[in-house]
């Protein structure tokens, strides 16, 4: 299996009002290191997975609307817990999505899975990782 791997980041606010999350709960702030992997079993007739170029645009557009955002203000987060996790499935959807619509070019359609990984520290980090069909 081959992949390609890039990498953009964000500055979110937001907070986590459950008392699971101890101090998190309450508003704060939080810069994300975003990787987004795409793979695939074979490549393509020009040798690549996808094309990073296309892959660098996409990323920076999904991560635009999220960027220097309380998302405690979004619509579409409204009543949502705004997890590492729940962010790196958001983000997914929206590269998985813009693979299907063409938005990678040819390539893009090809691919057995996208993976998205938040990096929240150099400690920490959550992923999602699912097959496209």
């Amino acid at each position: 299996m081959y992949s390609v791997e890039v990498r953009d980041r964000i500055m979110i606010a937001h907070s986590l009002p459950d008392r699971f999350f101890g101090p998190a709960q309450g508003l704060h702030g939080a810069t994300f290191v975003v990787d987004v992997a795409f793979f695939r079993e074979a490549l393509t007739a020009q040798n690549v997975v996808v094309d990073i170029g296309a892959a660098l645009d996409v990323l920076k557009q999904t991560l635009a609307p999220l960027a220097y955002q309380n998302l405690d203000t979004l619509p579409d987060f409204a009543g949502k817990l705004t997890t590492t996790e729940f962010l790196a499935r958001h983000i997914f959807d929206a590269m998985a999505a813009a693979a299907k619509a063409g938005a990678l070019g040819a390539e893009g359609h090809g691919l057995s899975k996208i993976r998205v990984t938040l990096h929240e520290t150099d400690l920490a980090r959550a992923s999602f990782e699912s097959g496209l069909s």
